[in-house]
C-alpha cells in the first residue's frame, strides 16, 4: 500500500510520461498536491485517504479557475462544489482541472478552445465527450477517479470508449451546487473509475441531498435496494439494436448472454419509445434548457476567439423557442415516462449498448452535428426520463472499445450496479445508499428457504452471514413452513446462525404488518455487539416446541 504522497508522486510521473497537455485546464503543481498529501499522513483512517481525482472544469474546486470550456467564462470560486467537498472531506486529494466540449455541450471531445482532447490510446479518434479530459486522465492511469456531468451521455460515452466505467446516478442523488449548467433540470454529477468498486467507492460518499440545492433528493421510503432473485432484465429487440454494427451487436449479445447464464431471465422489448424521447433533447424545445444556461454568455461572446462555433450554434439557435412549445415538449416527455415505466413493468434493468461507433477526430471535424449524434442514440433519453445508469467495458468491436449500459429506474442505481457487476465479474459492492434497516433472520426467510422470496421481492439487499450474541436459544415451531422461534435468554445461552439484509423502512413496515403468529420483530444483538432488528417468536408459543439450540442454528437443523 502506498502513502498518498506516494501515490501523487506516482501520478506526476505517469502525467509526464504520457504528454498529454491538451486533457487539463488547470493543473496543480506537484508540490501543492504534495503539501496536502502529507497533512493526511498520520491521520485517522478516511475513506478515500490518498484517492487522486480529476475534476471537470464545470464544477467548482476553491481556489482553481473554472472556465466550463471559455477563457472568457473564468471565475475563480472560494468555494467548492458539495461533491467536491465530500470528496475532499473522505481524503481524495484534487489534481486540477479537466478539459471538456464546451459549456458541456457534445459527446465528441473536440470542442474547447483549449485543444480537442485525443483518445487515451488511439489519438487518431475522438475520446469522447463532453467530461473528455477527465475519462482520458482515468484511462492513462493518472487519476484514480474522475468527476464528469452528464446530461445527454457525456459520463458514459466517454467511459465506453476507453473501456473504464461510468457511473451515472439518478437525478438529484448527487448535488449540482457548484457546477456551471448545461440544461440544468438534466444535469448530474458523474463518476469515472477503472472499476465499479473505485466508482461505486466515490459515489457513497458523494451522494445524499445538499441543503440549499434545489436540485437534490433524498431516496425514497420504498427503496429496492437489490435486484429480483432471479433478476429480470429487459434488453432491445432487434430493430432496437439496428444502428449497431455487426461487431457490436455480437458483443452486445455476449454481454446478454453473460446475464443469462448468471441466472437472470431476460426479455426483448421494443425500446423505440426511448428513443424517440431521446430525440427531444436537441431536436425538441428542450434545447431552450441549454439557452437559459448559457444563452446570455454567449449572446455577448459568439465571435470571441475562445468561442466554438458549434456549441454556440446549437444554444443560440434555441433563443426564439416559444415559451408554449417548451410546455408542450416537457408534457410530451411526462408522457414518454409513463410509457417508459410501461415498458419495463417487471424489470429490474435494462441493458444497452452505451453508444454506437468510434468516429476518428477528422470525421467529427468534417460533420460535428451528425457524428455527435450518433454517439449518444442510446444515452440522450436516460436523464430525461429520469432514469440511472453505469456504464462498463464489454470487450472490443471492430477493433475498438465496445461497453455496455444497465438502466434503472431512479434511486435504483444499486440494482444496476450489482448487474453490472455480473458482466465484468465483480463482486457486488456493500450498498450506495447505506439508509435502510437491518434485518436478522433465522429460518424460512434465509437464501434457499421458502420465504426468502419475501425478501426479494421487497427488493432486500443481502449483506453478510453472522451469528447471534451468545444470549439465545431456538425452538422448532410446528408451522406451515417450518420455522424456528428466537427467545433471548438470561442463562445457557448460545450463538445461533443467521443472515443480515437490509431493505428499506416502507419495505420493513409492510413485512411486520404482514407477520403472521406467533412471529414477532424485536431488538436482536449479534456476537460484534451490533443490535439490528430480528425474527423472534411469542414466549407461549416457545412453550412445548422442540428445542434446537444445540444445532447452532435452523440450517444446521434442517440439515440432521
Amino acid at each position: 500500500m502506498h502513502t498518498p504522497v506516494e501515490r501523487v508522486r506516482a501520478a506526476y510521473r505517469r502525467l509526464r510520461e504520457a504528454d498529454r497537455p491538451e486533457v487539463w485546464i488547470h493543473l496543480r503543481p506537484e508540490e501543492d498536491v504534495v503539501a496536502l498529501a502529507e497533512q493526511l499522513e498520520g491521520r485517522r483512517p478516511l475513506p478515500l485517504a490518498g484517492t487522486l481525482v480529476a475534476v471537470k472544469d464545470n464544477i467548482d474546486v476553491a481556489g482553481l479557475p473554472t472556465t466550463a470550456g471559455h477563457p472568457d467564462f473564468v471565475y475563480t470560486p472560494q468555494e467548492s462544489a458539495p461533491t467536491v467537498r465530500r470528496l475532499v472531506e473522505a481524503g481524495a486529494l484534487v489534481l486540477g482541472k479537466t478539459n471538456l466540449d464546451q459549456f458541456a455541450t457534445g459527446l465528441v471531445g473536440t470542442r474547447s478552445p483549449y485543444g480537442q482532447v485525443r483518445h487515451a490510446f488511439r489519438p487518431e479518434r475522438v475520446s469522447g465527450g463532453s467530461s473528455s479530459g477527465s475519462a482520458v486522465a482515468v484511462a492513462l492511469g493518472v487519476a484514480d477517479i474522475a468527476l464528469g456531468t452528464d446530461t445527454a451521455g457525456s459520463g458514459r460515452v466517454p467511459a465506453a470508449l476507453h473501456g473504464i466505467v461510468g457511473l451515472k446516478p439518478t437525478l438529484g442523488l448527487v448535488p449540482t451546487d457548484g457546477v456551471v449548467p448545461a440544461a440544468r433540470p438534466y444535469d448530474c454529477v458523474t463518476v469515472f473509475a477503472p472499476d465499479l468498486a473505485a466508482s461505486e467507492r466515490a459515489m457513497a460518499v458523494m451522494a445524499g441531498p445538499e441543503p440549499g440545492d434545489p436540485s437534490s433528493r433524498g431516496a425514497p421510503s420504498d427503496l429496492r435496494l437489490a435486484p429480483g432473485a432471479p433478476a429480470q432484465v429487459a434488453v432491445p429487440d432487434p430493430d432496437g439494436l439496428a444502428p449497431l454494427s455487426d461487431a457490436e451487436r455480437e458483443v452486445f449479445h455476449r454481454a446478454v448472454d453473460n446475464l443469462a447464464r448468471s441466472g437472470a431471465i431476460v426479455t426483448e422489448v421494443d425500446i423505440a419509445p426511448l428513443l424517440e424521447a431521446a430525440r427531444l433533447l436537441y431536436d425538441g424545445a428542450l434545447v431552450a434548457e441549454r439557452h437559459a444556461a448559457v444563452g446570455a454568455f454567449l449572446d455577448k461572446h459568439r465571435d470571441a476567439p475562445g468561442t466554438d462555433p458549434t456549441v454556440a450554434g446549437i444554444v443560440l439557435d434555441a433563443e426564439g423557442i416559444p415559451a408554449a412549445a417548451l410546455a408542450v415538449d416537457q408534457a410530451r416527455l411526462a408522457e414518454y415516462r409513463v410509457v417508459a415505466e410501461r415498458l419495463l413493468h417487471g424489470c429490474d434493468a435494462l441493458l444497452l449498448p452505451t453508444t454506437v461507433g468510434h468516429p476518428t477526430r477528422a470525421e467529427v471535424d468534417a460533420d460535428p452535428v451528425v457524428a455527435n449524434s450518433r454517439l449518444g442514440t442510446y444515452t440522450n433519453f436516460v436523464n430525461l426520463l429520469d432514469m440511472a445508469a453505469v456504464a462498463v467495458p464489454a470487450g472490443q468491436a471492430d477493433g475498438l472499445e465496445f461497453g455496455v449500459s444497465v438502466v434503472t429506474r431512479a434511486f435504483e442505481d444499486q440494482i444496476g450496479l450489482d448487474l453490472a457487476a455480473v458482466l465484468t465479474g465483480d463482486e457486488p459492492g456493500p450498498g450506495l445508499l447505506a439508509p435502510g434497516v437491518e434485518l436478522a433472520v433465522f429460518g424460512a426467510h434465509l437464501r434457499g428457504q421458502p420465504l426468502n422470496h419475501q425478501l426479494t421481492a421487497r427488493g432486500a439487499r443481502f449483506l453478510r452471514a453472522a451469528e447471534t450474541s451468545a444470549d439465545y436459544r431456538m425452538v422448532a415451531l410446528p408451522t406451515i413452513p417450518p420455522k424456528p422461534g428466537l427467545q433471548r435468554v438470561t442463562e445457557d445461552g448460545h450463538r445461533l446462525a443467521c443472515e443480515v439484509w437490509r431493505l428499506s423502512p416502507a419495505a420493513l413496515g409492510s413485512f411486520l404488518a404482514e407477520l403472521p403468529s406467533p412471529m414477532s420483530l424485536g431488538a436482536v444483538t449479534l456476537a460484534d455487539g451490533s443490535t439490528v432488528v430480528g425474527f423472534g417468536c411469542e414466549a407461549s408459543a416457545a412453550e412445548g416446541a422442540p428445542d434446537i439450540t444445540g444445532y447452532g442454528g435452523w440450517v444446521a437443523y434442517l440439515g440432521s
